[in-house]
């Protein structure tokens, strides 16, 4: 009978989302940590569910305190664009998702930075009525209308920067943003199409801090929300102050007691703010009247957001709820003669609480481009007597429908539907956040044991697996711990990878690689101490590394975009590789994206690198020569590969649209099974609740299959049978691999056939086979990581407790 070892004792501590945004195109989400590290979350074409696709390691005493997409400086429609972050420490960051960095693009000045807010540049095709035309900016969905407000054109102006006509050509050329600082001023800048920040207007300072910035729709004025509770409106040509609104009047508190943390300008012209006494108040812009006042949140409202039609408007806080307004029509008598007058009002239609912590941040994204049409769309669906996992979720997210992303300290995305928010729960775009790196080893030097490296995000941990007194299938496993080493001055930790022997472990924090070795004490009572090895002088940072199968070279993805191959034993650097999709540009200097992943063969001829947007590149580790480049497999990112041990030849990789692909590599091509399957497999795998995070084969040389696993799932795949689509339930109970399934801790007992997926019943960081018929899981139930978040959970009973 097959077995399973579990452990749930592995420290896992992802970080809080302190800010989100959405691409100018409206496909992708940035998500900012509290860490300092900025993920991107999209969905492949093709595919339904998220992906993320990259992460950048920033420096962690950057904090972010928000996020914009800027239109790229060549104005490619089909672009993302350019993004940038505020920070606490006064600076202004460009993320370069190309090259993977984090760039300061506007010095700290020492003044703390709240919030930056974007408008985008007039098109060149309306450059001659830029006088009269501006844009509407709002949640990245742009669109033009006419200016609402006239500008005084012989406005004085203090600075020779803030002339009309300097600032109107500023207008033309480049996009703006205001930023609020801590010391109370507003401070305009322009963006060059090189990422300068050139300085254009300052507004006058004021009393407080400012905590929050948005531009009117048309471009002309400049909302600002303090600390002091006041919002004012600024005429952004002269600098002067249109009108100021204080903001308590209208809601629970006032002074003081009141910040404004969040504002929100729409095309009806109506100004939205959310503050710390739980309000949310819809203003009109023009007059700075109140048009309606809510107090339904019972704590800081921290966040807004609109639909991309801005006739819903939603807010966040530190209650955990995420509230959905509506702009409702009524016809209202007049009390006379005449005919009753239509009135709109922004009124409260529900609440929802997905998160265990404050709510962060809000945004709107449309991220489904492409949906292909499932191989079994016309047969008739079995009963069931439960819903399939992440049923509700493939109900509602289709080609261009709208999805809020929430985001908080207690580290999870959730999607909704903007307009069917009332009607479907939340979907969990990321139930294991920051996954903690893990690798298995078996049958190593020490007493053909197996050892288990573990990465956090300043040290590795190295343990021994101690499975002899495990008696039960599904039992939990023991570790004694070998060794830990910490990184140099607490520098973070990037990537790490442990050798098949057990005795050398290596990984690269931001400054440099480090290569070590474990020894066995001598004496009575066993000890095991690390020593330092040497690596080759001036070897960059790594995205990626990996110990060939003997354990002699150990290969390093350097941040400069190339590939270092280093003898071990001789500490000597044996060649360099430099990726490249036509094989004629190997020596030439890297063009391509940085690699973060590597996958090598058992027999240490082939070597496969993956960079974050999908492409391939194989080596010939026996002639040091690239062999092969495959371009990105249908716009998807590759999420997990490996070549099986039975045949190095073969290459198995699996990607975010959820598809699963056998190259022969000598021939380079497509193997025969792809050919066959990889576009009509059966909807269950299409329907893989989360993304693949890895695969494992079995070691032994005679099996066919491969077990491919997501934080909630797991599916077995066996190349030597046939792929069952969905209008067959009926498999044979006797089948041995059924029984080697039987134990595994999930949900409930399925039956196995080919492609089956088995739900878990926590969310799962690592899966790996031991031997043909037993498993290794780690796993961690999600209300012990909530317990153990730096940040409180709001006080009321959840998971049913």
């Amino acid at each position: 009978m097959g077995e399973l070892f579990k452990i749930s004792s592995i420290d896992w501590k992802p970080s809080p989302v302190i800010a989100l945004a959405t691409s100018v195109d409206g496909l992708r989400v940035a998500a900012a940590r509290q860490d300092g590290s900025l993920e991107l979350w999209l969905v492949s074409p093709g595919s339904i569910g998220w992906h993320c696709q990259l992460t950048i390691q920033g420096d962690p005493h950057k904090r972010v305190s928000s996020l914009i997409w800027c239109h790229d400086s060549l104005n490619d429609d089909n672009s993302s664009g350019r993004l940038f972050s505020s920070n606490f420490d006064g600076s202004v960051s460009k993320w370069d998702l190309f090259h993977l960095k984090q760039m300061t693009v506007l010095e700290s000045d020492g003044v703390s930075i709240w919030k930056m807010a974007l408008t985008l540049p007039i098109p060149k095709s309306d450059e001659q009525n830029s006088e009269t035309k501006g844009l509407i900016v709002g949640n990245g969905f742009v669109g033009k209308v006419n200016h609402s407000y006239e500008h005084d054109e012989n406005s004085e102006s203090d600075e020779d920067s803030d002339s009309p006509d300097t600032l109107k050509q500023t207008v033309i050329e480049y996009p703006r943003v205001a930023i609020g600082y801590d010391d109370g001023c507003v401070r305009i800048y322009a963006i060059s199409n090189t990422d300068e920040f050139m300085y254009v207007k300052s507004l006058p300072r004021v009393k407080g801090r400012v905590l929050s910035v948005t531009w009117s729709t048309d471009a002309s004025h400049v909302y600002s929300g303090s600390s002091d509770g006041l919002i004012r409106c600024w005429d952004v040509i002269s600098g002067h102050e249109v009108y100021r609104i204080t903001a308590g009047l209208g809601g629970l508190g006032s002074g003081h007691d009141l910040c404004i943390l969040s504002l929100l300008s729409l095309r009806s012209g109506t100004l939205v703010s959310a503050d710390s006494t739980g309000s949310v108040q819809f203003w009109d812009s023009q007059h700075g009247t109140l048009l309606q006042a809510h107090s339904l949140h019972k704590g800081d409202v921290n966040a807004l957001a609109a639909a991309p039609s801005h006739d819903r408007v939603f807010s966040a806080g530190s209650d955990g709820q995420v509230i959905l307004y509506k702009l409702s029509s009524q016809l209202v008598s007049s009390g006379g003669i005449n005919s009753p007058i239509l009135m709109k009002r922004w009124i409260y239609v529900q609440n929802v609480r997905a998160h265990t912590h404050d709510v962060r941040a809000l945004t709107v994204a449309v991220p489904i481009t492409q949906e292909d049409p499932l191989p079994d769309e016309r047969v008739k669906r079995a009963r069931r007597d439960e819903k399939p996992i992440e049923f509700s979720y493939h109900k509602w997210a289709h080609l261009g429908v709208p999805m809020l992303v929430s985001a908080g300290d207690d580290t999870k995305l959730f999607a909704y539907p903007v307009k069917e928010f009332t009607k479907f729960s939340p979907h969990d775009i990321c139930p294991a956040p920051q996954r903690t790196p893990i690798q298995l080893v078996l049958n190593t030097a020490i007493s053909q044991s197996s050892m288990i490296l573990v990465q956090s995000s300043h040290g590795l941990d190295i343990h021994l697996l101690q499975l002899r007194n495990v008696h039960t299938a599904g039992g939990h496993a023991k570790t004694e711990l070998l060794a830990r080493v910490k990184s140099k001055a607490s520098q973070k930790i990037i990537c790490s990878t442990i050798s098949n022997s057990g005795m050398l472990f290596a990984y690269s924090d931001h400054l440099k690689p480090s290569l070590f070795e474990l020894r066995r004490s001598e004496g009575g009572k066993v000890t095991w101490s690390v020593s330092k090895r040497k690596l080759p002088l001036r070897l960059p940072f790594a995205h990626s590394m990996i110990f060939t199968h003997d354990s002699s070279w150990l290969i390093l993805a350097g941040h400069d975009r190339r590939i270092y191959v280093v003898d071990v034993g001789s500490s000597e650097l044996v060649h360099t590789f430099t990726p490249c999709r036509d094989l004629q540009d190997e020596k030439l200097p890297p063009t391509e994206p940085p690699i973060t992943k590597l996958f090598s063969s058992s027999d240490r001829q082939w070597l496969a690198a993956v960079n974050c947007f999908g492409d391939i590149y194989v080596f010939n580790l026996e002639i040091l020569r690239q062999h092969w480049f495959i371009s990105r497999l249908d716009g998807a990112s590759v999420t997990a590969g490996g070549f099986p041990p039975q045949n190095s030849n073969v290459m198995i990789v699996t990607t975010s649209s959820n598809h699963v692909y056998a190259f022969d590599i000598e021939a380079k091509e497509l193997g025969e099974w792809s050919k066959r399957h990889t576009y009509v497999l059966p909807r269950r795998y299409q329907e893989f609740p989360g993304e693949v995070i890895g695969l494992s084969f079995p070691p032994s040389l005679t099996s066919s299959s491969v077990v491919v696993y997501s934080s909630r799932a797991m599916c077995l795949i066996d190349f030597g049978l046939p792929v069952e689509q969905d209008d067959n339930d009926m498999v044979n109970i006797q089948d041995p691999r059924v029984k080697n399934l039987q134990n595994l801790s999930v949900k409930k007992k399925i039956r196995y056939k080919n492609f089956n997926v088995l739900p878990f019943e926590n969310p799962v960081l690592f899966l790996a086979y031991m031997s043909k018929n037993s498993f290794f899981m780690i796993d961690k139930p999600w209300l012990e990581v909530v317990k153990s978040l730096e940040a409180p959970p709001i006080h009321r009973h959840i998971f049913g407790a």
